[in-house]
């Protein structure tokens, strides 16, 4: 038989493109810069740029892949020197970051995620008068820290203080930070995962200095008075006010009527600039007939400065219950939350996490549509029990390419859904992804672990979630064999 030796170069762009957009940033630049002209000019495409991570994930801890000196040269000599202008997101390791932050002007960053911080390394970063002045007051708007330990980041409160903005993760912390002991913060970034837990602040006097506040709430709350009002209330001199909230089994729909008159009321902020928003109010049993249409959210909308507002209703008939999702566009937060078929369309680039929800079914196109949308997406939840309506033959379908994707839930779907994310022939997964699914949808999809178009996807499993106590088949490992397999008592 006779023998070719083809070798990457000798691959056609295209082709090239979709083997690239399965690896890691990190490795693309590490092993292809410098090797010829061509490959050269494909790795500057803009997607392989904007996000560069330097941080690998390794079971429950962070390693920094520029630690080994060698390396670490190499992206700063040769790699770093044309491409750090189009850079807007980086993840840094603490034992390189001071070095990656200053050989370089970094004009377009806006996000950064530094791990394995602790206080003598932040402080020893704050020190530097061009990231402190320049990098951090004047263009990060998303700093994300990783700690050692959960009390470094109280140690590392003075420092971050005195730079652009500080992020934590729990409301009681919130309350730690405004009782009085940091009032000269000017900026604060307030990210809560646990909203439940309230604790009691003695001092409740103004915030002088407070001039950008913004505060994020994935999880559904209905205690507003008690938490985002009370707050606001000691913020007099705020500039600029972001809220991404999602509200619960409320009886009042938010829109901009009631904006003005909760939030940015001019006897309460004064001297406020900008308001962006993303707020989700969810109405449990309304009569359909009586539901404000889109329209009618979006002339309350008519006196605000910002134009560029865009407001979304939908009704759920099973669940009996509505669903009122208003923000300003551009959106930046990382989270996009019960995504429906009315989905407005539109650019995210700072959404990392997504869940979609409907009682009617998703179908393709509606999945690339997604992709578009949230090109930089790493966290996709799908929830639909419905099932497709247009199964159109393969040969019709557009592949879609998850190429930041590492997490993925469809434990709560239609077999369909599964069948669209694992065949080769609609969706292409990047590469350790984790998988969370129903053992029992995942067998009957794959036929037993023998269908052929659903095998690549799920090569490319790092981890399998499926419920505890399933009777495994004896090809789950063979179909699997990247993945660790993890059962969970629930999802």
């Amino acid at each position: 038989m006779e023998h070719f030796n083809i070798t990457l170069n000798d691959l056609p762009d295209e082709i090239l493109l979709i083997i690239l957009k399965n690896l890691k940033s990190f490795d693309i630049y590490y092993s292809l810069q410098g090797v010829n002209k061509r490959l050269n000019q494909i790795i500057q495409e803009e997607i392989f740029i904007k996000h560069l991570s330097f941080i690998k994930r390794s079971s429950n801890k962070f390693i920094d892949r520029l630690s080994d000196k060698t390396i670490l040269h190499r992206f700063c000599s040769q790699i770093l020197p044309s491409i750090h202008e189009k850079i807007r997101y980086l993840q840094l390791g603490s034992t390189s970051m001071k070095t990656i932050l200053h050989t370089f002007d970094y004009p377009n960053l806006d996000s950064l995620a530094l791990f394995n911080v602790d206080e003598k390394s932040f402080r020893s970063l704050c020190k530097s008068k061009i990231l402190s002045n320049g990098l951090f007051k004047n263009q990060i708007k998303f700093l994300s820290l990783s700690c050692y330990r959960d009390e470094a980041l109280i140690d590392m409160i003075p420092s971050m203080t005195k730079i652009f903005q500080l992020q934590v993760q729990f409301y009681d912390d919130c309350l730690y930070i405004l009782d009085g002991r940091f009032n000269q913060l000017h900026t604060l970034i307030i990210d809560v995962f646990n909203p439940f837990d309230l604790g009691d602040v003695e001092n409740r006097d103004d915030l002088p200095n407070l001039k950008y506040f913004s505060f994020t709430c994935n999880w559904v709350t209905s205690f507003y008075n008690q938490t985002i009002r009370s707050l606001l209330l000691r913020m007099s001199y705020l500039e600029r006010l972001d809220l991404y909230i999602q509200f619960g089994n409320n009886t009042t729909i938010i829109d901009g009527n009631y904006l003005k008159r909760k939030i940015i009321n001019a006897n309460t902020l004064r001297n406020l600039q900008e308001f962006r928003f993303s707020i989700t109010s969810r109405i449990s049993s309304p009569v359909q007939l009586n539901l404000p249409s889109t329209k009618d959210i979006e002339q309350t909308f008519t006196h605000f400065k910002s134009k560029n507002i865009i407001s979304c209703v939908d009704y759920f008939p099973e669940r009996k219950e509505g669903q009122y999702h208003i923000y300003s566009y551009p959106y930046e937060t990382k989270y996009y939350n019960d995504i429906t078929n009315k989905f407005p369309g539109g650019i995210y680039e700072y959404v990392r996490e997504v869940s979609l929800f409907d009682e009617k079914p998703f179908e393709h196109e509606f999945f690339l549509q997604i992709q578009k949308s949230f090109p930089f997406m790493e966290i996709l939840s799908v929830k639909n029990k419905k099932a497709q309506n247009h199964k159109e033959s393969n040969e019709n379908l557009s592949l879609i390419q998850y190429s930041f994707l590492r997490e993925l839930h469809i434990y709560n779907v239609h077999d369909d859904y599964i069948e669209e994310f694992l065949s080769d022939k609609k969706t292409s997964l990047s590469r350790n992804v984790n998988l969370n699914i129903k053992y029992e949808s995942l067998e009957r999809v794959t036929n037993n672990f023998t269908r052929e178009d659903t095998r690549i996807n799920c090569r490319k499993v790092d981890k399998l979630y499926v419920c505890k106590g399933s009777k495994r088949c004896n090809f789950l490992e063979e179909y699997f064999p990247s993945a660790k397999i993890i059962e969970r008592s629930r999802f």
